[in-house]
């Protein structure tokens, strides 16, 4: 029977990837434009958004957001941090989260032609196994969240192919504790089963509906060093406590 869904799922990738570089091509001498001056990256983000949606819908993706916390009441600055299990998830967080945000992500992002522009000023890049670009990052970070930025991350440090949420690496929940500023929580519930991490024709890929859950804030007021490990798995254990449930509603 899994052999039947490999050429749709492969021509449903296929539409998606021409679909995300036809958007591309189409939006980038506006977002040449809107990233050009610093002051004008909150309405880069909005159009960013708009092109999210566009990714979105034309391959028959739809998102069903539950919400813990009124979207107005969003804090701000903060630091969200998601579970990260499919390719689909950085477009997602655009759609998910309606304030503006600098996004850390890893390097080989640059390595996509065009897609480098977002990443020159309005959002960071790292290299996961070097030390000091993690540091450098971390340093920017901090400055983007004094000028009044929030921050996004995966905090997992990579995708898991498979939906299982990993162990978490220090530097957001660091961050949050020395700026003193609430992380934000957020799981995505299937989209692993949308768009699957792995090989072209092996893995899932198709149209439906993505869930997410953007959770109360976790506050870090009064914080210090010493609570890093309790406020990492804290954060884990919300995000790992709903994939669980979600898993087990849908076996």
């Amino acid at each position: 029977m899994k052999y039947l869904l490999i050429i749709p799922r492969a021509l449903w990738k296929f539409l998606f990837i021409l679909n995300f570089v036809l958007g591309l091509i189409v939006l980038y001498p506006t977002f040449f434009i809107l990233l050009s001056r610093k002051e004008w990256f909150p309405k880069a983000f909005q159009f960013k958004r708009f092109w999210a949606r566009w990714i979105f819908i034309v391959p028959g993706l739809f998102v069903k957001t539950k919400w813990e916390i009124s979207k107005d009441k969003l804090p701000h600055p903060a630091i969200y941090v998601a579970n990260h299990a499919s390719y689909l998830d950085i477009v997602l967080s655009y759609i998910v989260i309606p304030n503006y945000y600098v996004f850390i992500g890893k390097q080989e992002l640059d390595k996509v032609p065009l897609f480098r522009v977002f990443f020159k000023e309005m959002n960071i890049l790292v290299k996961r196994e070097s030390n000091k670009s993690s540091h450098n990052a971390f340093l920017r970070a901090a400055r983007d969240i004094d000028n009044g930025d929030s921050i996004f991350i995966f905090p997992e440090g990579g995708i898991s192919s498979s939906g299982h949420l990993r162990g978490f690496k220090n530097g957001a929940f660091k961050l949050a504790i020395e700026k003193q500023i609430p992380i934000v929580p957020i799981t995505y519930l299937n989209s692993w089963k949308l768009l699957q991490n792995g090989g072209f024709f092996k893995v899932y890929g198709r149209p439906g509906i993505l869930k997410a859950i953007v959770h109360s804030p976790v506050s870090t007021k009064g914080m210090t060093d010493e609570d890093l490990l309790s406020l990492k798995t804290k954060v884990h254990d919300i995000i790992l406590n709903e994939l669980n449930l979600f898993n087990n509603e849908n076996r």
